[in-house]
């Protein structure tokens, strides 16, 4: 594996190594603590802003033995219209690897090309890789395995994480729900593509009937501020709350990839009663990525 860029090139060996590595890295954390990135520097390039993805990110480069250099993009020329393939030829040369959290999957892409360094899609306008890799870690760890699994996505389906999570469903072959007005499904050509045991209906209720996971996500991801009283508006019976839960598989899992605008995907009530898997799966951002990490210094 050179580059994290998206579920979709990722197989299912690819997507296993990495969830077994990650069970070695959080169990020997502060134990036995290899440094892969000893001596290295990686840059963490922010166009959009985040809490978890930056501190885990960061976190995960110094404990693995790495320097990090956070750039905003104010920081960097390209926030004054530098074309991508220029500044991925200057930093190629000079950092062992970047992570990079942008609007265009483009960019990540082609970063990833002209650099010629390990590149991680810290999340794009088509894809959060490393989020729905923490997701299916902390399922597995939590239920045992990811045989036999239904999710059940609630929300817009047409954003970042349900694109991920239909490759993920795609790539390991559990069945995939996704619950959303017919104005937020995912495209029919993405489905296509991707195959696999996927189900997209605007019903909610029989969507969720006996799910083994119900997971949800804003209705206004960063930067549709502009769309946000029409989103709030067309999404508002899709929520997670003690009623969707209560159809579900008994002891479902209930998880969303934060931050939550409680009231609206999720009741205030409902996150409160899964918030230990919720902490948990944000836990998990820093492990997975780490296995990452790891895996990118192998080549």
């Amino acid at each position: 594996m050179k580059h994290l860029l998206s579920i979709e090139q990722l197989s299912r060996a690819e997507i296993l190594e990495i969830l077994d590595l990650t069970a070695t890295i959080k169990a020997n954390r502060g134990v036995a603590d290899p440094k892969p990135l000893a001596g290295q520097c990686w840059a963490i390039m922010f166009a959009k802003s985040s809490t978890r993805t930056r501190v885990s990110f960061e976190v995960g480069i110094r404990e693995l033995g790495g320097s990090p250099m956070f750039l905003s993009a104010n920081d960097i020329q390209l926030g004054r219209g530098e074309p991508i393939r220029d500044t991925a030829r200057v930093m190629g040369r000079m950092l062992h690897g970047a992570v990079i959290r942008t609007f265009a999957q483009k960019d990540v892409e082609d970063f990833a090309h002209y650099s010629g360094i390990p590149t991680i899609n810290a999340l794009t306008d088509e894809e959060h890789p490393c989020q729905i890799l923490a997701d299916l870690f902390t399922i597995r760890e939590l239920r045992g395995s990811l045989d036999d699994l239904t999710v059940c996505f609630v929300g817009d389906g047409e954003c970042n994480v349900p694109r991920s999570w239909i490759w993920a469903a795609a790539r390991l072959g559990f069945a995939l729900r996704i619950a959303a007005p017919t104005r937020f499904q995912p495209p029919a050509d993405l489905l296509a593509r991707a195959g696999g045991n996927i189900a997209v209906t605007t019903g909610l209720q029989d969507a969720a009937a006996g799910a083994d996971v119900l997971y949800t996500d804003v209705w206004v991801s960063m930067g549709r501020e502009d769309e946000a009283a029409f989103r709030i508006a067309q999404l508002g019976g899709y929520q997670i709350n003690e009623e969707l839960v209560a159809v579900a598989k008994p002891g479902a899992l209930v998880m969303h990839c934060l931050p939550a605008y409680r009231g609206k995907e999720i009741t205030d009530e409902t996150l409160e009663k899964h918030a230990a898997t919720i902490f948990q799966e944000a836990e998990n951002r820093l492990h997975v990525q780490k296995a990452v990490l790891a895996l990118l210094t192998r080549g």
